[in-house]
């Protein structure tokens, strides 16, 4: 895989850059700009080189249909405002576009098209859209890492007719996720979280024989701490999970991995009910887990702190709540702790981690968060992405 900065030759190239810019929208606001704001490098790497750039991105899911709530004229806005230049939203069809001297007739050095998921084609990896998109430039740049886990026409088939590299966000994603799978310095550590442990049995199987601890936390460890023969009362779990459990726990002994669970537990009789400590044993039927309790945060920390490389994924309880918070505050500032002193090396990704995160305004503190969700998942899984396979 090639990464855009190695190529020497840019000056007047054209660029077909891929981003994945699918942030929130409300009203036509953006409600959380992490995503715009981490490619802005790639942006400004490009503009520095003399390139004309034509963007490529979506937002949401209008599965081939134009929803006018879904324009990423936002998005545009936006973009002209944090690079101080101008970037001129083409709204006419794609397939219509057949000028491959495109920028002749547009005097500007940074173009977006619509969004690319307003054309079916774009999900069905039709090969001669991905043709037809590949006429527009010279080159074509993947910084999309969250969307590589698709195989679609503006990921995966545009690099059969286009020399194809990586962007600088794409890199930087690749990178952290190999420190924390394959470079990997020892002793490490991943706090996983979630509501369904089946959901992450493969994250958790494909670690187990390269990490030192899994800690399970949220939801995932209700089950836990039922099969362990506990009451979980109205707790969030999930059915037949006992297989899935056990198969965890066989792995880990032949792997010399430890699996780390809650030893207590804060509950409520609901979501907005009085917080509790209580020890596993003590939760009656009218009550729901809903974070972690100070022994095992204390444990947690003692965890980190002899760690060298921290992987988060999920928080540890329902931090929504500021009653329920407090178990995934102290995970975030004990790992914020031991990276200002470069004692760890941390990643953190997922939807509900960066959420957290982004809430104490603590996405800096770590050496990389990720923003890449199905994507993240998938590459910790072990599965090969069709992004980066194109790439490569």
């Amino acid at each position: 895989m090639k990464s855009i900065k190695e190529e020497r030759n840019l000056n007047g190239k054209r660029i077909l850059l891929r981003l994945d810019l699918n942030v929130p929208l409300e009203n036509g606001k953006i409600i959380d700009a992490t995503r715009i704001d981490k490619i802005l490098p790639t942006l400004k790497f490009l503009i520095s080189q003399n390139t004309k750039i034509i963007i490529l991105s979506h937002v949401g899911r209008p599965k081939g249909k134009i929803i006018n709530e879904l324009s990423l004229k936002p998005i545009c806005e936006d973009l002209k405002n944090k690079l101080n230049q101008n970037v001129k939203l083409i709204k006419k069809n794609i397939n219509e576009i057949n000028n491959e001297d495109f920028f002749d007739n547009i005097d500007e050095k940074i173009i977006m098209l619509e969004n690319i998921r307003f054309y079916y084609e774009e999900e069905k990896n039709d090969p001669e859209f991905a043709r037809h998109l590949s006429h527009l430039a010279d080159i074509y740049v993947n910084d999309a890492f969250s969307c590589s886990h698709r195989a679609h026409s503006s990921i995966h088939a545009v690099t059969n007719f286009l020399p194809s590299y990586s962007g600088l966000q794409f890199d930087t994603e690749v990178n952290a996720l190999k420190k924390i799978t394959s470079e990997i310095k020892k002793p490490i550590t991943c706090i996983i979280g979630g509501s369904k442990v089946s959901t992450k049995i493969n994250i958790i199987k494909n670690l187990i024989p390269k990490f030192d601890n899994i800690i399970i936390v949220g939801g995932m460890a209700n089950n836990i701490i039922k099969y362990m023969g506990n009451n979980i009362g109205k707790s969030l779990q999930e059915d037949s999970s006992d297989s899935i459990i056990q198969e965890i726990f066989s792995l880990s002994e032949t792997r010399n991995c430890k699996i780390i669970y809650p030893q207590d537990v804060i509950v409520g009789k609901n979501l907005y009910g009085t917080p509790q400590i209580k020890e596993l044993n003590e939760v009656l039927s009218d009550e729901m887990i809903l974070d972690i309790g100070p022994k095992t945060i204390s444990v947690i920390n003692n965890i980190i702190d002899e760690s060298n490389t921290i992987l988060w994924n999920g928080p540890a309880g329902y931090f929504e709540n500021p009653n329920f918070a407090n178990g995934s505050i102290e995970i975030a500032k004990k790992i914020i702790e031991n990276n200002k002193s470069s004692k760890i090396y941390s990643v953190a990704g997922g939807g509900d981690t960066v959420s957290l995160l982004n809430s104490l305004n603590s996405i800096n503190d770590f050496n990389f968060v990720s923003t890449a969700g199905g994507a993240f998942l998938e590459y910790l899984e072990g599965k090969e992405l069709p992004g980066i396979k194109a790439l490569n």
